[in-house]
């Protein structure tokens, strides 16, 4: 499934590693999805609120349904995020530019989620975004 397709099909976007800090790209990415109809929820244990929303400190305890498991975390702390969004049920794990974790996405997809590596969320709809104009 292509980048669009994934977009296009779901809404409920889970940010792991959502900063309070608005300078932060975690915050813009959110920030742009929420402003173009996306349910966006903050998943990070050091906040218990971003941008007026609930802020939970794992994907395991989000108690609305979860599509898209948007991940802001190092390479090397991916693997127990795609553990988590398998057992929530989410259809796709997205990490953002410059996160490559080979193993977790292997995980990912012979649990039979969409995986989408190494591309912003933000960038890919912008450019669906302007193919619709």
């Amino acid at each position: 499934m292509a980048e669009a397709e994934i977009l296009t099909r779901y809404r409920n976007v889970a940010v792991v590693g959502l900063s309070s800090d608005p300078l932060k790209p975690s915050r813009k990415v959110a920030v742009y999805l929420a402003e173009h109809g996306y349910n966006v929820i903050p998943v990070n244990p050091k906040a218990t609120e971003i941008l007026g929303k609930k802020s939970y400190p794992s994907l395991s305890v989000v108690p609305e349904k979860v599509e898209i498991v948007d991940i802001f975390r190092r390479p090397e702390d991916v693997m127990p995020i795609v553990e988590e969004a398998i057992k929530v049920g989410a259809k796709v794990v997205w990490m953002q530019e410059g996160i490559v974790n080979e193993a977790a996405a292997q995980k990912a997809r012979e649990a039979g989620l969409q995986v989408v590596m190494d591309k912003c969320i933000r960038r890919e709809l912008m450019k669906l975004k302007h193919k619709q104009v």
